[in-house]
């Protein structure tokens, strides 16, 4: 290895973090997986790998490529790589905070997935592709554009102004400007109860869950950004107001689309919009599926615990989505970025990563085989319907 390449290595790629451990000993915390958080990068860019493939090859099935990789190719890689349990030592977490690596990585994804939907509407609007094909890349443009929400996801918790803008800015990709405010100060704050529009109640399926999901996450961000801006004196059409912010950077940009390659254009957002929404709430779904907090003697739920979430430690979905599956530890530091999330011993754990997770929910019978069973055997459940969160049409039956 030459000495530049060496030095870009341990410099960027390998850094050390010395630290001393509870005994006084002189330790050095690497983070093993620090080059392979590039692949939450270099993800979102699929849908450009499928054009490749297709101009490359000309076999319209290469644009399902990134699809098939996705549902099948990455539970396979997370079975082969197994989970990773380890934890930073808390005594290096503020440098690993601080280190400004992790921060670029994400703000350097935003861009990437705007090109992705350029990209795809481009190349769509060029005639070349049938129907079956035109229809396939869409769709795969549209699980690019749910990963957006991912790359929001994270930066939207955190306080630094580029964070939050860039978050603006990766929501409009898939018209789901509202996420933010939403999943802030609604779902963090009514999560694991029947409240929660976001949190799933055991018996219902994904796509009950969906009509319920999609347009109570939309309402209840409007209604908190609407209180927001009145305890400034606002009114809600205020340029301040923070959902509106995104929806007209989005209306820029896909309304452009859709000046430069008519109304083709607005089809091809529409399923890639739709699409990109359905991969939020296959997240949602799986996140708090059954979980419920319990309330007190004042009748207030108790604080969220790490028990409320479901969690996996599968290395390749976690690399790719920004450790976003070490939930519970996001739900109790909500600022704390991907890099230093933790492993808590006795949370809920699901028996795949994400994707594997999605196309398990996307035949119910198999979800509820699997998950009900998991759900009820909890420890701090141990079968009581009471601790669940329940779908009120399974009230009285017994399971």
């Amino acid at each position: 290895m030459s000495n530049p390449v060496r030095s870009l290595w341990s410099g960027v790629l390998s850094r050390r973090y010395p630290f001393k451990d509870q005994l006084g000993q002189s330790r050095v915390y690497v983070d093993k997986k620090r080059p392979w958080w590039l692949a939450s990068v270099i993800y979102p860019l699929f849908p450009l790998y499928a054009i490749a493939l297709y101009t490359i090859t000309g076999a319209t099935w290469t644009l399902a490529v990134p699809l098939l990789l996705s549902y099948f190719g990455i539970p396979l890689l997370d079975y082969w790589l197994g989970e990773d349990a380890s934890n930073p030592p808390e005594a290096v977490v503020p440098e690993l905070e601080n280190d400004p690596y992790y921060r670029v990585l994400t703000w350097i994804t935003v861009p990437l997935h705007y090109l992705a939907l350029l990209g795809s509407v481009w190349f769509a609007m060029r005639g070349d592709l049938g129907p079956a094909g035109w229809v396939i890349l869409a769709v795969t443009a549209g699980l690019a554009g749910g990963v957006a929400v991912n790359t929001a996801h994270e930066m939207g918790h955190k306080r630094h102004w580029v964070d939050q803008w860039l978050a603006k800015f990766a929501l409009a990709v898939p018209f789901y400007g509202h996420f933010s405010v939403e999943h802030n100060f609604g779902h963090h704050k009514e999560v694991a109860t029947p409240e929660d529009p976001a949190s799933a109640r055991m018996g219902e399926s994904i796509y009950r869950f969906a009509l319920r999901e999609m347009p109570g996450g939309l309402l209840r961000a409007w209604n908190i950004e609407k209180s927001r801006q009145s305890r400034r004196g606002r009114s809600v059409w205020s340029v301040h107001n923070e959902i509106l912010q995104s929806y007209l950077i989005s209306l820029i940009l896909q309304g452009g689309l859709i000046v430069v390659f008519g109304w083709p254009a607005a089809l091809f957002l529409l399923i890639h919009n739709v699409v990109a929404w359905f991969q939020l709430t296959s997240a949602n779904y799986i996140e708090h599926y059954g979980l419920l907090r319990q309330r007190d003697v004042k009748g207030r739920y108790e604080r969220c615990q790490p028990h409320h979430s479901w969690n996996s430690n599968h290395v390749m979905s976690n690399l790719v989505l920004f450790h976003l599956e070490r939930h519970s530890d996001h739900h109790a530091n909500p600022q704390r970025r991907y890099q230093s999330l933790r492993d808590f011993e006795d949370v809920p754990r699901l028996p795949s990563g994400y994707f594997g997770m999605y196309l398990l929910a996307y035949i119910p019978p198999l979800w509820f085989r699997v998950m009900d069973q998991r759900l009820l055997a909890l420890p701090h459940i141990q079968g009581d319907l009471s601790r669940v969160n329940l779908d009120p049409r399974r009230k009285g039956v017994t399971v």
